[in-house]
């Protein structure tokens, strides 16, 4: 790979946090051209710093996440000499080659070496790379997305493991419709003169959704009963907001025997005697509640939001051990 002008001993940025999208609408058909699209991807943000003999992985809450997934050892042998931070989404596909979100979820908590091989034979992962944001030396960051994106492409970042994120081409309506076809989650819609603003949740990246899901803090959980007998029957749900933790109502449904098993174990560990919730929840909800210390962040499903806010037949999706509830921010 041809080098660019900087000094290759120059050290790697210490950290450069993911730019983000905002939710929103396709742009209409008259502003198509001033915007490119790419497949949103169904998974978890990592930063790669990559060098020779070294390399970290860093999710949306600056973890490490090495040990979880051993593929990157591999891409660090493919950068060969070049030095270069990466951006992009570590996803699992199903057997039609499709993202799914549960099958990561297998990979996303192991903190064993050991395990985490194991599981990279039976769920392997993909590095889908979207940008790059410093190469030997040089900051890209003040470059706009059309020129990263013709850098990245010239770096040829394709393998069984990772593989660089197409630009989609067509009119915006008609790629949503595609994604909606083939079961992806839907598009982020770029403009191409964008810089690359760290930590920014930026207007320049649109993100829309096929599917509505919404990131939540857990404050607290209700017993279940019947078969759920002495296990966790729901969760209670918080956003962050001014006033503190806002209730958004609880989730029941979308939950395995594994998710079940492993929330049992953060929850206990988190135990609190007081709720966290800004406000009064209502009654049959705080019936019985066990509270929790508002840390661990999750995500659901949903059909909509009522007009008191609260979320409308939510289903659990999974953990984001990824974020923090500083991340968490309200979809609308």
């Amino acid at each position: 790979m041809a080098r660019m002008d900087g000094s290759a001993g120059d050290p790697l940025p210490r950290l450069i946090r993911p730019m983000l999208a905002v939710p929103g609408s396709l742009p209409s058909p008259e502003e198509d051209g001033d915007w490119v699209y790419e497949n949103k991807w169904d998974g978890a943000r990592v930063v790669v710093y990559g060098e020779p003999g070294r390399m970290r992985a860093l999710s949306r809450n600056d973890r490490d996440v090495m040990v979880s997934y051993p593929e990157f050892a591999a891409l660090g042998a493919r950068l060969g000499s070049d030095r270069v931070v990466l951006d992009g989404e570590v996803v699992c596909l199903d057997g039609d080659g499709k993202p799914s979100f549960g099958r990561l979820q297998r990979r996303m908590h192991v903190t064993s070496p050991r395990q985490a091989q194991q599981l990279s034979l039976t769920a392997p992962i993909v590095y889908v790379i979207f940008d790059l944001l410093y190469r030997n030396g040089v900051s890209l960051l003040s470059r706009t997305y059309r020129q990263r994106r013709a850098e990245l492409v010239a770096v040829d970042l394709n393998g069984d493991a990772w593989r660089t994120a197409p630009t989609l081409r067509g009119s915006g309506a008609e790629l949503l419709r595609a994604s909606q076809r083939h079961g992806l989650e839907g598009l982020v819609a770029k403009r191409p003169e964008a810089r690359y603003r760290p930590g920014v949740r930026s207007k320049d990246w649109r993100k829309i959704k096929n599917v509505r899901t919404q990131e939540v803090v857990i404050g607290g959980w209700k017993p279940g009963s019947g078969r759920r007998s002495g296990l966790i029957g729901s969760l209670l749900l918080g956003l962050p907001s001014p006033d503190g933790l806002r209730y958004v109502g609880h989730v029941g449904t979308g939950f395995t025997d594994r998710a079940l098993r492993e929330l049992a174990g953060l929850l206990s560990r988190s135990a609190s005697g007081t709720a966290p919730f800004a406000g009064t929840l209502p009654p049959t909800d705080a019936r019985d509640a066990q509270w929790v210390s508002p840390r661990i962040v999750g995500e659901v499903a949903f059909g909509e939001w009522t007009q008191d806010g609260r979320l409308r037949h939510p289903s659990w999706r999974g953990l984001r051990p990824d974020k923090g509830p500083e991340d968490v921010t309200t979809e609308r």
